[in-house]
C-alpha cells in the first residue's frame, strides 16, 4: 500500500508525510508508546503537534528518556509505564528490516525497553527510510547490538563467541563504556547473512548475561516504508 505526498495524508500541518502516516491510527484516550532514535522523533514531533492543536488527548510512555525529555519539551503528557498493563499503539524507527517484517534495533541502545513497550503493545508500527530495508536479510548493513551485564563480562563474551557471535564494545563519547538507561552495556556484532535470525534470537535469550539484543523477528505489526520519490509503502503481518 502506497501513500503520496499529495494525498489527503499530507494535507494537514506538517510535510512529513512518514509520520503523519505512523500516528494515523492514534485517537483520543490512547496510551502511546514512543520509541527511541531520529526517526522515532519524527512521529513525536508530529504527534505532539496534533496534540498541541487540540486533535488528540493521548498519554505516552518512551522507551528512552532521552525520547521522554524530548517529548515533554514538545508537550505530551509522559505517565510512568511501570503503572500500566497495556499501551494502545508504539510508534518507533529501526536501524534494518527486512520485507519478513523483522527488524534490527538497538543503535541507541534503548532496545530492552523498546521490546517491553513493542510486547505490552496492541500495535506496532515501525517507520524506516528506503535505504535501511535489507535487500536479503536484517545484520549485514547495521551491526548487531547485544546488551549485556559489565558483570561476568568475560563469561558472556565466551558464551557468545560459542554461538559465532563476536562483537566490539560500544563506547561512549568519552571513550568509555556506553551504557544503556538501564545501566548495561552493549556489543555491536557483525552477522555473517546466512544465519537463522529466530534461532539466533533463541540462543542469545538462552545465554544468562545477555540481557537483550536487536533481533525483533516478530514484533511488527507494520512497517512504514519512505521512499526517495515520497512515497509510503506499508508492510503488514
Amino acid at each position: 500500500m502506497l501513500w503520496h505526498r499529495g494525498s489527503a495524508l499530507s494535507e494537514p500541518r506538517t510535510a512529513d508525510t512518514l509520520a503523519l502516516a505512523a500516528i494515523a491510527p492514534i485517537t483520543n484516550g490512547m496510551i502511546v508508546g514512543l520509541g527511541a532514535g531520529k526517526t522515532a522523533a519524527r512521529g513525536i514531533a508530529v504527534l505532539a503537534e496534533r496534540v498541541n492543536e487540540g486533535d488528540l488527548d493521548i498519554r505516552c510512555v518512551a522507551a528512552s528518556q532521552r525520547a521522554e525529555d524530548y517529548a515533554r519539551s514538545l508537550g505530551l503528557r509522559i505517565v510512568p509505564f511501570s503503572d500500566l498493563e497495556e499501551i494502545d499503539v508504539l510508534i518507533d524507527g529501526a536501524d534494518e528490516v527486512d520485507r519478513d517484517m523483522c527488524v534490527m534495533k538497538g543503535s541507541r541502545g534503548a532496545m530492552t525497553r523498546e521490546r517491553i513497550l513493542c510486547w505490552a503493545s496492541k500495535q506496532t508500527i515501525f517507520m524506516v527510510t528506503a535505504d535501511k530495508v535489507a535487500e536479503t536479510q536484517i545484520g549485514i548493513d547495521s551491526p548487531l547490538p547485544v546488551a549485556v551485564m559489565e558483570f561476568g563480562l568475560a563469561s558472556t563474551r565466551e558464551a557468545l563467541r560459542h554461538i559465532g557471535i563476536s562483537g566490539v564494545l560500544r563506547s561512549d563519547h568519552n571513550g568509555g563504556h556506553f551504557h544503556t538507561d538501564n545501566n548495561n552495556i552493549v556489543l555491536d556484532a557483525t552477522l555473517r547473512g546466512d544465519e537463522d535470525l529466530a534461532e539466533l534470537a533463541s540462543e542469545l535469550n538462552d545465554i544468562p548475561g545477555v540481557i537483550d539484543h536487536g533481533l525483533f523477528i516478530d514484533e511488527a505489526d507494520v512497517i512504514l516504508i519512505e521512499h526517495k520519490n515520497g512515497e509510503i509503502e506499508r508492510l503488514e503481518r
